[in-house]
């Protein structure tokens, strides 16, 4: 089964809201007030221990980069819409600052794709296809009194063919300019040869490109080449090529264009012709949506002409699973062909197709792609229309897949996975004991000012938080129980106290100074026992929960 991609907590994508306790619709006011006292109270020039100064010196950064971020209106709707990661995309000082959050998203995807290309242009970009022709006519064809008369001929005999070996890499010159290195290597019933491709690509402009090919090899001889690429319209494109192959019967000139244009969003149409060897006009059309793919061809040439329709179904599942069926019928007979594709792993995708037709015969051809590499292997069972082939040519990888699924495919996905599991417990655990050591030292700094602020509230009977505690809480069992699922927040709910006013925001209290998470990924909640004007209560909220204390009905019952 294909591994899914997981979407995992970012402990480093701090919530810059919840840090200085603002709403999401905060005014700038608002931003200064709190940003004003978070700094006095992590300065580090406060605090004359040297740890202290550091630990101080660390939260009043992430204070001022949370307000340097959310102050600045064009940073601020950046993070809104992608987070600290989209403040990281290199680009946006170039970008004018007037605009919408739908224009930022658009400027988002178009820094986000330009990066991606900058990665692209470093690689080599290696692409390999090798296929294994195998001859297994002996399985359905034999002669029982030929194979009588030869030692060993009660088995039947299969062997390989004929093989194909092919290999590219990319290689960027300049912004515009890619060489491609290209080669191949084939033998069929024991003789062969390989040529090898040199081809330079030029971007002339945002519409085309062009490019010139050099090849030689130890059959055709050597070869050059021209290729052009137009966008003519939005909808429409055309590419131009021409050749000339330099062969031991003389040289042997060749020309193709072709042309296509978008008839909708899903359907395109091309019209192609060649002129060499194997002259020919084709026409296809071809539609491809979301849960299917289907194409129509017709081409009339020398020596071949044909008509072929295909027509392929896409389940909308977590292993792409697609099946497929074709019909080609011409000059040299009809092929039927259907089969079924599969990813098997991320970067795996396995298909097998039955092709079965007069005067061909009967071939099974399983194809694997691996990321960049394709390895093929098509096995002719019969030259004739046998039902017993079309049988075991089908059921017989059906039966192997399921095997080999089942007792090789899986175990070792989930092995992958509990793999990936444990990794990534061991770097929550590490972030997580980062944050508790960020969340303790900012309980340190906030002594001195929770004890100033509890005397001032004890001096007018206001607000003193007694008990607080974060993270999830589990019914029904001991307060020892309890306490080993959530982290105490008196000290930094306190601190937040003023004019005997406690507010939090909707925003998750988890990124509140001195706060961290306890249970990462699942529910959490805030219990407080606090104490109003000499009267105590008790308020649960959720996590998520915007939280304002006293509440009024505390303050009706503490008056009367």
């Amino acid at each position: 089964m294909a591994a899914p991609e997981d979407e995992d907590f970012e402990f480093n994508n701090q919530d810059y809201y919840s840090l200085l306790n603002v709403r999401k619709e905060a005014t700038l006011e608002e931003l200064k007030a709190s940003y004003r006292r978070l700094c006095m109270l992590y300065h580090p020039d406060k605090h004359r221990d040297p740890e202290l100064k550091r630990q101080a010196e660390q939260l009043f950064n992430q204070v001022h980069q949370a307000y340097e971020v959310l102050s600045d209106a064009h940073s601020r709707a950046i993070y809104d819409l992608f987070g600290k990661k989209g403040l990281e995309v290199e680009g946006w000082e170039i970008v004018e600052r007037k605009r919408t959050p739908a224009e930022i998203r658009e400027e988002y995807e178009r820094l986000q794709r330009e990066r991606e290309e900058r990665r692209l242009q470093q690689r080599t970009n290696p692409k390999g296809t090798i296929s294994v022709g195998v001859d297994a006519t002996d399985l359905f064809d034999r002669y029982d009194e030929d194979f009588e008369e030869l030692p060993g001929g009660g088995f039947p005999h299969i062997e390989i063919n004929k093989m194909h070996i092919s290999q590219s890499i990319e290689a960027p010159l300049t912004n515009n300019d890619t060489a491609m290195l290209s080669g191949s290597l084939s033998t069929h019933n024991g003789s062969g040869g390989g040529n090898i491709n040199v081809t330079v690509r030029r971007v002339v402009s945002a519409k085309g490109w062009g490019e010139v090919e050099f090849g030689a090899g130890d059959i055709l001889g050597p070869l050059i080449g021209l290729k052009m690429f137009r966008n003519i319209t939005p909808r429409c494109f055309l590419t131009a090529q021409c050749g000339l192959q330099f062969s031991p019967r003389g040289p042997r000139p060749s020309c193709s264009l072709m042309t296509a244009r978008h008839l909708d969003q899903n359907t395109m149409g091309y019209l192609q012709w060649r002129w060499g060897p194997t002259s020919a006009m084709t026409t296809s059309l071809v539609r491809d949506t979301k849960s299917s793919h289907f194409t129509l061809a017709l081409q009339l040439g020398v020596p071949h002409s044909y008509l072929m329709m295909s027509y392929q179904y896409k389940f909308q599942d977590e292993d792409q699973t697609k099946v497929k069926g074709s019909l080609k019928t011409g000059w040299f007979g009809t092929v039927v062909e259907y089969g079924a594709e599969r990813k098997i792993s991320r970067h795996s995708v396995l298909s097998a197709t039955v092709s079965m037709g007069v005067p061909q015969g009967v071939t099974l051809k399983i194809r694997l792609a691996r990321a960049s590499q394709t390895y093929l292997f098509p096995i002719h069972l019969t030259d004739q229309l046998l039902p017993s082939a079309v049988f075991y040519a089908t059921v017989g990888p059906l039966v192997v897949y399921m095997a080999i699924h089942r007792l090789i495919i899986v175990p070792y996905t989930q092995a992958q996975k509990e793999q990936e599991l444990e990794l990534q417990r061991k770097s929550s655990a590490t972030d997580i004991a980062k944050k508790k050591q960020e969340a303790e030292s900012a309980v340190l700094l906030m002594q001195e000012s929770v004890r100033r602020i509890v005397e001032a509230e004890e001096s007018k009977m206001g607000l003193i938080i007694l008990n607080a505690w974060y993270g999830k809480f589990v019914s029904d069992t001991s307060q020892k129980q309890e306490k080993a699922r959530v982290i105490d927040v008196t000290v930094p709910l306190q601190c937040l106290v003023k004019d005997s006013k406690l507010i939090l925001t909707e925003a998750s209290k988890v990124g509140l100074p001195g706060f961290y998470d306890p249970c990462v990924g699942e529910d959490k909640s805030l219990k407080l026992l606090y104490q109003f004007r000499g009267v105590m209560h008790q308020v649960i909220s959720a996590d998520n929960e915007p939280l304002r204390i006293p509440k009024q009905s505390h303050r009706i019952e503490s008056e009367s």
